[in-house]
């Protein structure tokens, strides 16, 4: 089973923004030298708590920190960008760290209306013509011969958001499942059913994403989930989204808020080494996943590393 990280970027109370990013990189020289498949970063515009709003920028620094580790992006959001813009920077990465990257292309606009305005993205019902345009700027049969020019066809994923899936499967496409969609088995069957094999792609292939932490027992792995839930949590109530924080500085949490961290807990995979082989073998079992994405992060990022770790040995 491949195994491999995705990295938000994201900020905590004693470190700067600009410390966050840096911090991604660190997590994928450790994340090479544990084993991992592949290091994906995100895009996410002017959201407090999130440092990464440029993933190719952010990739050839990563590039340029490690050696062998895949490159990838979960995602690029589309309807921000131009096709022929997002084509052109993932040739410039493929062509500085050949055969390395996968491309994983969403369809979300920005967080709120006013980030949807200043991104000058308002709808994203052009996704499905967006999404072939891209492909063919990237494969070279494109209006216009987009540079450079790559000597392999770049991976393109798509990630299962709104009609993702039916995109993707009508493309032949591999797909990165996680959310809500993850939830509904029956989504990715549909998914595998209707998939128009390609060259490139001659069967579907689904990546599940979930949040995962190992550590000694289910106990201290919950502490650490519950970073991203209690943030997750505050950001409905407040509409930022904070940084992480250590447990003892938590702030206490009202009937709704704790409602949502419970929720996000339930969609999370966290435990001891048995206990997250255990629930990753009902995933697997229940996606007939080709591959493990774990989006996870929390505030303590020695204990961060400690699980990333621990998570390739359970899978290996």
């Amino acid at each position: 089973m491949l195994v491999s990280l995705l990295d938000r970027s994201r900020t905590r109370v004693d470190r700067s923004s600009a410390a966050a990013v840096a911090d991604t990189v660190e997590r994928a020289r450790w994340a090479e030298a544990a084993g991992y498949h592949r290091f994906r970063v995100a895009e996410h515009h002017a959201v407090p708590g999130i440092a990464s709003g440029t993933p190719a920028v952010l990739l050839a620094a990563i590039g340029a920190a490690t050696t062998a580790i895949g490159l990838g992006t979960a995602g690029v959001m589309l309807p921000n960008h131009t096709p022929l813009l997002v084509a052109e920077n993932a040739l410039i990465l493929e062509a500085l760290f050949p055969g390395r990257l996968d491309l994983g292309i969403g369809r979300s606009l920005g967080f709120t209306p006013p980030i949807r305005r200043a991104l000058r993205a308002e709808s994203a019902d052009g996704f499905a013509a967006d999404l072939s345009d891209l492909l063919g700027f990237l494969h070279g049969t494109g209006s216009v011969t987009a540079q450079p020019a790559a000597d392999r066809p770049i991976p393109v994923s798509v990630l299962a958001t709104g009609s993702g899936l039916e995109v993707a499967a009508r493309l032949g496409l591999p797909v990165i499942v996680g959310g809500p969609a993850l939830a509904d088995p029956d989504r990715i069957r549909t998914y595998r059913r209707a998939f128009v094999p390609t060259e490139t792609t001659p069967r579907p292939r689904v990546t599940v994403s979930a949040d995962i932490l190992v550590a000694d027992s289910d106990a201290d792995a919950r502490v650490l989930a519950l970073s991203e839930a209690v943030a997750l949590a505050e950001s409905r109530r407040t509409g930022d989204f904070p940084p992480l924080r250590p447990v003892t500085e938590m702030p206490e949490l009202g009937p709704r808020a704790l409602e949502v961290a419970e929720r996000t807990l339930a969609g999370a995979v966290f435990g001891s080494r048995e206990t997250v082989r255990r629930e990753l073998e009902r995933l697997v079992e229940r996606t007939d996943a080709d591959e493990i994405l774990s989006s996870a992060s929390t505030y303590d990022r020695a204990a961060l590393r400690a699980s990333d770790e621990a998570l390739v040995s359970v899978l290996a």
